[in-house]
């Protein structure tokens, strides 16, 4: 049994629910085959497998006349939308000040292609929330072409109010993006709206399940260009990709393994509800904060609150460089993410750049025994 309590939960959720490792392990050895390559009985339960698990994304987002295309990983689901959308000269493009890399060094590509102007949606430092008079009068002053927001920072743990941004943003026929990498399967949310045009989530993070599964929700309006060419099991005379959605965008193997996990994984959360999964991960994000707010030499980054956030808490330490920390946690049997976590322009927001912060994840597993470990691993710390 694993004995390392784990607060790295923004990178991956860990542990997965047993139901995922079981019907991972078990459909693998049972129909581990391609998808869509066959008329064989096997080939047509796996294609039967992934459509089941667009049912279950879709209706757990409550959209089921929206489409879903699988990927194998959101940065890769990124790419596909902000590298395909139109996008020309003079536009002007919005993020959040939390945006992760997945979005930020895309749009830095673009910028070297089209003279773009990039801006950060209005958020109150003081506060810690966003001004939504203030982007008001931003997209008055500078039209907004397309937005990015993370739905929740994978730093501090903000969410963001998307349905209000979205529906400013599309008065001016914005293309507006979420990515819901740290709340899809947690927080509860509604994409049957015609205000978001795509939803990018991680098969691994907080929908509990592999590595190697993600991807975005679309209602096929508008439709990027492609970025990777291939096969896709259909229309294979025609030297062009296909029209539809999502076969356009999948091309070469799926990977099967992991749909099956993420499809074991979804049918947990609908079992359990998600609600009560978002009500466990608040409790144990108060039990976290209750910890760190004991110590004098901690201090937590963005007003250690419950009330608006998901289950990420960064911090920094008295005397102590953030990579100081994780070691010391590390040989405690504590795991943490410590540095930038891949979010330099939040980072700068915080005013935790460069050094970064020692960044503390739940999740729906974690437990009494992780907490007092933790607890003891920041007891050796503040002895010195």
């Amino acid at each position: 049994m694993n004995n390392v309590a784990y607060f790295d939960n923004a990178a991956t959720t860990f542990p997965k629910p047993e139901a995922v490792y079981t019907f991972m392990d078990g459909f693998y050895r049972e129909c581990g085959v391609n998808v869509g390559r066959g008329q064989h009985k096997l080939a047509a339960k796996a294609s039967a497998l992934v459509e089941e698990t667009r049912s279950l994304i879709l209706n757990m987002l409550h959209c089921p006349n929206k489409k879903v295309v699988l990927t194998h990983t959101a940065t890769e689901a990124l790419n596909i939308i902000l590298r395909g959308v139109p996008l020309a000269d003079k536009q002007n493009v919005y993020i959040s000040p939390f945006e992760h890399n997945a979005v930020t060094r895309v749009l830095a590509h673009l910028q070297e292609h089209y003279d773009i102007s990039l801006h950060q949606l209005a958020v109150d430092k003081k506060t810690l929330s966003y001004d939504l008079e203030e982007i008001k009068d931003q997209f008055s002053e500078n039209k907004p072409s397309l937005i990015v927001i993370s739905h929740a920072s994978n730093v501090c743990g903000l969410l963001a109010p998307i349905y209000e941004i979205c529906d400013m943003a599309k008065g001016y026929e914005s293309i507006t993006v979420i990515d819901m990498c740290q709340t899809a399967g947690l927080v509860d949310t509604d994409l049957s709206c015609d205000i978001i045009d795509f939803a990018v989530f991680a098969g691994h993070k907080t929908m509990y399940g592999p590595l190697g599964v993600a991807g975005f929700v679309t209602n096929g309006r508008i439709t990027p260009a492609p970025i990777l060419y291939g096969g896709t099991g259909v229309d294979s005379a025609n030297q062009s990709l296909p029209e539809t959605i999502p076969e356009r965008y999948e091309v070469a193997s799926p990977n099967i393994m992991a749909i099956a996990g993420l499809n074991a994984a979804i049918k947990w959360l609908n079992e359990t509800g998600i609600d009560n999964v978002f009500q466990r991960e608040k409790k144990n994000h108060e039990t976290l904060l209750s910890i760190l707010q004991q110590y004098s030499n901690v201090k937590i980054i963005g007003g250690g609150r419950v009330d608006g956030m998901i289950g990420v808490v960064s911090c920094v330490f008295d005397g102590y460089s953030s990579d100081d920390v994780g070691r010391v946690l590390s040989n405690c049997n504590v795991a943490v993410r410590t540095g930038l976590h891949c979010a330099p322009f939040a980072h700068r927001f915080l005013g935790t750049f460069p050094a970064g912060t020692v960044r503390f994840s739940v999740s729906y597993f974690n437990n009494e025994e992780d907490f007092t470990k933790l607890d003891h691993a920041l007891s050796l710390i503040a002895e010195g």
